[in-house]
C-alpha cells in the first residue's frame, strides 16, 4: 500500500539527522553499503529500515542501497551542498529542448492536446536548466572562495593544478553555454524560442495555447535576464578569482623553491623605490575652482518618464518569408524600409538596421549593379546612403 504523502514527509522530519547521514555516505562514497546502513539506524536508535524501502526513500543496488535521486535532490537542495557539474551535463538540455522545439513547430496546427502537453515540458526543461546553471555558479563561487581562504590547508601546487582545472573544464565551457552569440549554445536556442513564443501569443486559433505561448516567452525574457547575471558573475567576478589564485600559488611555489636551495641561482638586485605623485601641485586649486560653480544651488526636479511601449524582437522567419513573396527585389534596402512603413507606419532605426541583416544571410546571394548605384533613405531625421542590392527569384532564398 502506497504511503500518504504527509507520512512521507513527517518520516523524514522525525528522522532527519540519520537521512542526514544517509545522505552524507552516498555523497562521499557513492553507494550505501549494507553494514553501514545498520551502522547509521543503530546510531539514532531507530530500526527504519523496512520504511526507508517502503517509502522508496531508498532502494537496492546489489547487496547495498542508494538514496532515490528525488530525495538525494532534495536534501541537496536543503543543506546547499551543490558538487559542480561538467558542462557537458547541462550541455544535454540543448538536445533537450531543441527536441521539443522542434516537435512543436512540425505540429503546431496539430492536435492541441499535444501541443499544449510539449509547451508544458519545454517550459519545464527551461526551468530546469536554470536551476541546474545557477547550482553550478553557487557551488564553483564557494568552493573558489574556500580555496583562496585555503580552508583545507592544500598545498599551493594543488591549488594551481585545481585552479587551472576549473577554469578550463568548468567556467570557460559554461560561458559558451551561456553565450547568447555561439549558434550552437542553449542561451542562443532559448533566444530562438523566445521569438517563435512571441509570434504565436499574439496569434494563435487556440486560446490554451495561445495563453502557454505568452507564459513561455516571459519566463524566457525572466531567464535570459537571469543567464546573464550568471554569466557576470562567472566572467567578472569567479574567473579572475580563479586567475588570482593560480597566480599567487605559482609565485607562492617558486619562491618556497628558491628558499630550500638559495644560492642555487643568482639573486637579481631591486629596483630602488622611488616616490611619485600621481597628480599635480594645482589639483586642490583647480578642484576648488570648479566645486566654486556649484555654490548657488537650484532647486532640480526629475520625472520619471513612463514607457509602456513593448520590446520589440525581430521575427527573423516572418521577414524572410515577406522576402520570399516579394521576390524579385531591385532594391532590398528600399524594400526594408518600405515593409517597415506599411506595418508600423514610422520607420525606427533599430527596427530598419535589424531587418537590413537579411542581406547578410548565408541563404541570400546579392547581386549588384555593373555600375555601383546608391540610393539615399531617410530614417527620422537620417538620411542614410546604401548601395542598391539585387535578388532575384533564381539567386534568391533557398
Amino acid at each position: 500500500m502506497k504511503a500518504e504523502p504527509k507520512t512521507i514527509l513527517r518520516f523524514l522530519l522525525e528522522h532527519y539527522d540519520a537521512i542526514a547521514d544517509l545522505y552524507e555516505t552516498q555523497s562521499n562514497e557513492g553507494v550505501i553499503a549494507h553494514e553501514t546502513l545498520s551502522q547509521i539506524v543503530k546510531k539514532h536508535d531507530s530500526d527504519i529500515k523496512s520504511q526507508l524501502i517502503d517509502y522508496k526513500i531508498l532502494s537496492p543496488v546489489n547487496e547495498n542501497y542508494e538514496i532515490r535521486t528525488v530525495y538525494y535532490n532534495l536534501i541537496e537542495f536543503i543543506l546547499s551542498e551543490f558538487k559542480p557539474m561538467l558542462p557537458e551535463t547541462i550541455e544535454k538540455y540543448h538536445t533537450s529542448i531543441a527536441e521539443l522545439f522542434r516537435k512543436i513547430r512540425e505540429n503546431i496546427n496539430g492536435d492541441k492536446v499535444t501541443l499544449s502537453q510539449r509547451l508544458n515540458d519545454l517550459a519545464i526543461e527551461v526551468r530546469s536548466f536554470y536551476e541546474m546553471v545557477e547550482r553550478n555558479t553557487m557551488s564553483l563561487l564557494q568552493e573558489t572562495r574556500e580555496l583562496k581562504a585555503n580552508v583545507k590547508k592544500i598545498d599551493y601546487r594543488e591549488k594551481i593544478v585545481r585552479a587551472s582545472r576549473w577554469i578550463d573544464e568548468y567556467i570557460i565551457p559554461l560561458n559558451k553555454i551561456l553565450d547568447i552569440n555561439h549558434s550552437a549554445s542553449v542561451a542562443n536556442k532559448l533566444y530562438e524560442i523566445s521569438e517563435y513564443s512571441n509570434k504565436y501569443r499574439l496569434n494563435f486559433d487556440d486560446e490554451n495555447a495561445r495563453v502557454q505561448f505568452e507564459k513561455l516567452y516571459f519566463q524566457l525574457i525572466q531567464v535570459n535576464d537571469n543567464l546573464l547575471k550568471q554569466s557576470k558573475i562567472l566572467t567578472n567576478e569567479l574567473l579572475p578569482l580563479i586567475e588570482r589564485i593560480r597566480t599567487e600559488s605559482i609565485i607562492l611555489t617558486g619562491w618556497i623553491t628558491f628558499l630550500k636551495n638559495p644560492y642555487k641561482r643568482k639573486v637579481p638586485k631591486l629596483l630602488k623605490r622611488k616616490e611619485v605623485s600621481i597628480y599635480s601641485n594645482d589639483t586642490f586649486f583647480n578642484a576648488s575652482e570648479i566645486f566654486e560653480q556649484f555654490k548657488n544651488e537650484v532647486d532640480v526636479y526629475f520625472e520619471e518618464e513612463e514607457n509602456d511601449s513593448e520590446k520589440w524582437i525581430f521575427d527573423k522567419q516572418h521577414y524572410t518569408q515577406k522576402l520570399k513573396d516579394n521576390l524579385p527585389v531591385d532594391n532590398f534596402f528600399s524594400w526594408c524600409n518600405k515593409t517597415l512603413k506599411d506595418e508600423y507606419k514610422k520607420v525606427e532605426i533599430e527596427k530598419f538596421f535589424a531587418l537590413t541583416q537579411l542581406a547578410f544571410d548565408d541563404d541570400i546571394e546579392r547581386e549588384y549593379h555593373e555600375k555601383a548605384q546608391f540610393d539615399k533613405i531617410k530614417i527620422d531625421n537620417l538620411t542614410l546612403t546604401v548601395p542598391k542590392l539585387i535578388i532575384n527569384k533564381q539567386h534568391g532564398i533557398s
